[in-house]
């Protein structure tokens, strides 16, 4: 696939990611409407959509063809990756000012909304993809045998998104990242830096390629493949963004770089160094590459626009 066809298929997604997301925006009305405001201002300060594009490619490479009912996931997915960001960012967590090119949701809104924005994101998500069944329900085209098969799915997947979300994925994640902080680099094991990494960062996108595969009909088999890959993804992904916080630029990136250092924060680099971190990254791709090459449904684009993430320079 050469660039200009990458790129071509890359704004498509985006677009459809991004108009998945905006179509279940929470209005902003009522007295909570301080809240709604900051959620959406959470949610609609840019950002690459990663994971529901992952979601809607790996959905349609296996099969899936239903755009409505994997919109309510994409959202969801976002909702649950933008709650993270904002809950990171706060003086508690990273205490960062800027992100994206503009002043963070706490720093706008203050601390108290900047939670309660992350918490009424992370609810909201659920809200959202618990639309499914009842659009699975009403479809007229399909029979009470195929409703019946596509809401188990659709159980499942909530099951599988619920779990990398929560205290045995990404929460879990987040938690343990916060217990190694000031930790000297000698005290901090290797397994355990691989566990922040896989859980605070990989199961997410875990999530993201295995709802999609869910959805879409896939074999276990297929399934497990997914997550292996979606986990190498995130891991690779994750170092790539300890080795950007060293050596990116503030204005490329919109954010703030030196942060994890300044925070006394466990990474990847400190604990391996740039060259070993450059050289983990570059195996971990080549194995997600190699499952996704055992599909047979198309996925030259969902390869590309893996390799091209990883080795973002933003």
């Amino acid at each position: 696939m050469d660039t200009r066809e990458f790129e071509s298929r890359l704004e498509e997604a985006t677009k459809i990611a991004g108009e998945a997301v905006l179509r279940h925006l929470p209005e902003e009305a009522g007295q909570q409407s301080r809240l709604t405001e900051a959620m959406n201002y959470s949610i609609t300060a840019g950002g690459k959509r990663l994971r529901p594009i992952l979601m809607l490619e790996t959905y349609k490479m296996c099969g899936g063809c239903d755009g409505e009912l994997i919109g309510f996931f994409m959202a969801a997915i976002e909702m649950i990756h933008t709650y993270s960001l904002v809950h990171d960012d706060l003086p508690a967590m990273d205490n960062d000012r800027y992100r994206r090119g503009r002043e963070t949701t706490w720093y706008v809104y203050g601390d108290a909304m900047g939670i309660l924005a992350g918490d009424g994101l992370l609810n909201y998500a659920f809200e959202t993809a618990l639309k499914a069944p009842e659009y699975c329900l009403k479809k007229d085209d399909i029979t009470n045998e195929e409703k019946l098969e596509i809401s188990g799915r659709i159980w499942r997947a909530l099951s599988v998104l619920s779990r990398k979300a929560g205290i045995y994925g990404m929460i879990g994640g987040q938690a343990v990242d916060i217990m190694t902080q000031g930790r000297e680099d000698e005290e901090l094991l290797t397994e355990t830096l691989l566990f922040i990494h896989e859980h605070k960062t990989a199961a997410l996108i875990e999530a993201a390629m295995m709802t999609g595969a869910i959805l879409a009909g896939a074999g276990e088999r297929q399934i497990q493949e997914i997550e292996k890959c979606a986990g190498n993804i995130g891991l690779a992904f994750q170092i790539q963004d300890d080795i950007l916080d060293v050596t990116g630029d503030s204005r490329e990136l919109g954010k703030s770089i030196g942060s994890d250092a300044s925070n006394r924060k466990a990474t990847y680099v400190k604990l391996k160094g740039l060259k070993q971190s450059g050289e983990d990254v570059e195996a971990l791709s080549r194995e997600a590459a190699a499952i996704l090459d055992g599909f047979e449904g198309e996925h030259g684009f969902l390869r590309e626009l893996i390799l091209n993430l990883i080795y973002r320079r933003k």
